[in-house]
């Protein structure tokens, strides 16, 4: 019953600007084009958190013609050339993704992966995913499988825990990993079956993705509740959007809020170069200028790293604030208050 339940809810989404326009005060005419090349799914739930047209998130799930424009990268992080098989992609020696499902409960505007996520026709077959199993089993170097998609969290539990379990039960995989924004915009799918589920196959990490202080609802915190309390380690990905959460307090009110419902900030994204997704993007130096702020204001455990996710495939590289510089054998460490503190090295 719990399973159908949040179908029900997944069913009631809205699916078309010319729905959201009888809710709120907008022409929905120039969004039609957006809609027609990038899907629009928005849960009765998230369109709750919508106050205003144009708000933080407002901007993150209703289309905006400023993605037809042709800046940026179809395939950002070169995944296309990465892929050994399609439901796999191998960019790191140890770890792959898994590419689970085609779909979500709701469409970022700027997703990594909107060339594909939510298009009719590019959903994995059985077999594709039975290949993509297939190529982990036969690659003993990979220890650490990201279940991906679309979202992990959409599939009906008993497709969820096959896959799950034929992972699983392949020696060298040590730890599996979901990333998943269901917390988020579909709180009703983290039911007690999914987390007695999950819990037979530790060891198991969960990636949220919140991205607003106004996204850490009662519901998304019951969420995070129930799979901690499965025993399930909790991390966050936010992703730094313009107009959204470029602003230093509003990532201070969020990353305090992640650690009060046991989800530890793991990483702040610096936008990918998404095709169509450039107003999002902020200069480098935002980013870095709000760690600076971070410091020192919240504790270690929410200060998450912030990472650029190199184009074609070249990895996640951290970026941190100018905060050491040498003189002969001494460093000059800035504090977090500002204050440039001698720390004698060895030499180099």
């Amino acid at each position: 019953m719990a399973d159908q339940a949040w179908r029900r809810v997944l069913k009631d989404s809205l699916t078309s600007v010319t729905q959201l326009a009888d809710l709120f005060d907008f022409d929905p005419q120039p969004l039609l084009a957006v809609e027609a090349q990038y899907p629009l799914k928005i849960t009765p739930h998230y369109l709750n958190l919508i106050e205003t047209v144009g708000d933080p998130i407002w901007k993150q799930c209703v289309p905006d013609p400023l993605e037809l424009t042709h800046d940026g990268l179809i395939d950002p992080l070169g995944e296309e050339n990465l892929s050994p098989v399609p439901a796999v992609i191998h960019r790191y020696p140890d770890r792959a993704i898994f590419l689970v499902s085609g779909s979500c409960a709701g469409y970022c505007r700027f997703c990594t992966r909107k060339r594909k996520v939510g298009c009719p026709g590019l959903a994995l077959s059985f077999k594709e995913l039975r290949q993509g199993i297939d190529y982990i089993a036969a690659t003993p170097q990979i220890r650490d499988v990201i279940f991906s998609g679309g979202d992990p969290l959409v599939l009906a539990d008993s497709v969820l825990e096959d896959l799950l379990a034929r992972i699983h039960q392949i020696p060298h995989v040590e730890v599996m990993r979901i990333g998943t924004r269901v917390p988020v915009t579909l709180p009703q799918r983290i039911t007690e079956e999914l987390s007695v589920l999950l819990k037979k196959y530790h060891p198991l990490y969960i990636n949220t993705h919140f991205n607003h202080p106004r996204e850490l609802t009662a519901p998304a915190a019951a969420a995070c509740a129930r799979l901690a309390d499965a025993g399930i380690v909790l991390g966050n990905q936010t992703v730094l959007l313009r107009g959204v959460n470029d602003q230093p307090q509003v990532l201070l009110e969020l990353f305090r809020g992640l650690l009060k419902m046991r989800v530890r900030p793991y990483y702040l994204h610096h936008m990918d170069l998404v095709q169509g997704a450039g107003h999002f993007r902020t200069p480098v130096s935002v980013g870095l200028k709000i760690m600076y702020h971070l410091r020192g204001r919240v504790s270690g455990l929410a200060l998450p790293y912030y990472v650029i996710d190199l184009p074609g495939g070249k990895g996640k590289v951290p970026l941190v604030p100018n905060s050491v510089r040498r003189r002969g054998d001494t460093l000059i460490i800035r504090t977090a208050a500002g204050e440039d503190v001698e720390y004698p090295d060895l030499p180099a």
